[in-house]
């Protein structure tokens, strides 16, 4: 766990040169496929944010605690969190449907699933009808969100891979913002469709799924992996080289993958999941996923998102349309600041995001804290005020890193044969994490009001130094280049050199060139 702290400043981008920079990307067709198929991936995680969203605009719809008797305490946790025990069971099951079906073949079963679990809570005539329902809607969402997110990385141009999958989980605030504005829009509805009908636009983006899915592409790195390489080849070339075989950029993909399944294949068979933890690559990888795993959900942030309104009463702001816009304007906030990161992630870099975002959360909390601690003892409105304020703040910093990047750096930094069971684990911390916040902070903030907030304080403060110490830079590199980045230099410089020469490019080592010119990358001209 020791060493010095984790910075890596080479650019890689052994495949740069190789990119075709004389159109933009909007004005090639098959691009445009692809993006438009990504997008429909990306739109899973839409569901999850609209749960969250949602679940907070109920609890202040007098006809949903009309409903379901009032809910506080831990039945209320209850409702929150089922639908993330219900993620929780279908963890053991979802990477072998991934891995063993196909990332597609995933996506689908699980939006059929979410179609057939929206459609139950609808119609929900109890509270146990209601949590069975959101229990099936968290194990479908298990299965789709497990593969989605692979299947956009693996998929998608080299340099679109890191802003695209940024972009899945930003859109998890695009769920958000939809659920804020519907139980708005729904709140003067008389009658219990005030809360059916956000419950029934739930399943929309899954109903898209199971309707278009058919037209995404297969990932080409699953195809080479069940030995399908002439359609691995295929698809490379149709979306990326407008069906150029031997365009250059698709011969150096191909041969990347190629060289690194056939790598993980040759040592030990890297396919259980006690290899997650057996090299030295493989800990620091489990190390970085499980904590940032953890600190997506343990910043503040749920706190915030599922009991907003419940800390609104705690400052005095008890009119429920109030509530209402304020979430829904914050949500809106939010999305536009996680594309902007998201998009820039390979400009600025991952370890500059991270660290900034932590440092920013850390100093806005305490500023939370003091406003709510204001308010509470001595009834201050200013304070009250100045809260909201510093929840906009807090938000911005938290969505340069957190919301755009924690799902693409976890997908980027796994090797092929451990990605899809790297990310169940990244998935089952962060759900674990969302349990037990959901259990806790509505029975914490009763019991403890302001001062529960000075325990995220102090643990803000441990994730600045365990970001400062452990991230790892990864921007502009190809997939194969970034998973091999945490097994060392030399593997690296063996997959680069294997495509290189498998697809009839010359490459000048990197590390030559670091000793000639520490500051910058030097490539030489490609030789076909």
């Amino acid at each position: 766990m020791g060493g010095p702290a984790a910075v890596s400043t080479d650019n890689g981008q052994g495949y740069a040169h190789l990119i075709d920079k004389s159109r933009p990307w909007w004005k090639n067709t098959r691009l445009i496929k692809l993006n438009l198929c990504i997008l429909l991936l990306l739109i899973t995680s839409t569901t999850n944010g609209y749960d969250g969203s949602m679940m907070n605009g109920l609890q202040s719809l007098p006809q949903w605690n009309v409903a379901f008797n009032y809910p506080t305490g831990g039945k209320l946790g209850l409702l929150s969190a089922i639908q993330n025990i219900g993620c929780l069971a279908a963890y053991p099951f979802s990477p072998y449907m991934s891995d063993g079906l196909g990332r597609r073949a995933a996506v689908l079963f699980g939006a059929v699933i979410m179609c057939i679990a929206t459609v139950l809570q609808t119609a929900s005539h109890s509270v146990g009808m209601f949590i069975g329902a959101r229990f099936l809607i968290g194990f479908g969402l298990t299965f789709a969100a497990a593969a989605a997110p692979v299947l956009v990385t693996e998929v998608a141009y080299p340099t679109h891979r890191a802003p695209a999958t940024s972009l899945y989980n930003t859109l998890w605030f695009l769920g958000s913002i939809i659920a804020a504005w519907t139980t708005f829009g729904t709140f003067h509805v008389p009658t219990s469709w005030s809360w059916r009908i956000p419950s029934a636009i739930q399943a929309l983006p899954s109903v898209i799924q199971v309707l278009l899915v058919w037209f995404i592409p297969e990932s080409p790195r699953w195809l080479c992996s069940k030995g399908r390489e002439e359609e691995a080849l295929r698809t490379l070339a149709y979306y990326h080289a407008n069906g150029n075989r031997n365009d250059p950029l698709v011969e150096y993909e191909f041969e990347e993958i190629r060289a690194a399944i056939q790598f993980d294949k040759e040592i030990a068979a890297n396919v259980g999941w006690s290899s997650l933890i057996k090299t030295p690559g493989n800990r620091r990888r489990l190390r970085i996923m499980i904590a940032i795993a953890f600190f997506s959900q343990w910043s503040g942030n749920n706190l915030i998102s599922y009991y907003m309104n419940k800390i609104f009463i705690s400052i005095g702001i008890t009119d429920p349309n109030t509530q209402l816009l304020i979430n829904g304007c914050l949500n809106i906030y939010n999305f536009i600041i996680a594309i902007a990161a998201g998009l820039l992630c390979d400009k600025i870099g991952r370890r500059p995001l991270f660290i900034a975002s932590t440092i920013g959360m850390f100093v806005f909390w305490v500023l939370q804290t003091v406003c709510f601690a204001l308010y509470s003892e001595t009834g201050n409105i200013a304070a009250a005020h100045t809260f909201i304020a510093m929840i906009f703040l807090f938000y911005a910093f938290y969505d340069i890193a957190f919301t755009p990047l924690i799902v693409s750096y976890t997908v980027e930094i796994l090797p092929f044969a451990l990605r899809a069971k790297g990310f169940t684990v990244f998935n089952f911390s962060l759900t674990l994490s969302l349990i037990f916040n959901q259990y806790i902070n509505p029975i914490a903030l009763a019991k403890l009001g302001w001062k529960y907030y000075l325990v995220y304080v102090c643990w803000l403060a441990f994730e600045i130094g365990f970001i400062w110490r452990y991230l790892i830079e990864t921007k502009n590199r190809t997939l194969e280049e970034t998973a091999a980045l945490f097994d060392g230099d030399d593997n690296v410089e063996m997959l680069t050199q294997h495509a290189a020469v498998n697809a009839g490019v010359t490459i000048s080592d990197r590390r030559s060139d670091r000793e000639k010119a520490p500051s910058e990358d030097i490539i030489e001209e490609v030789k076909i």
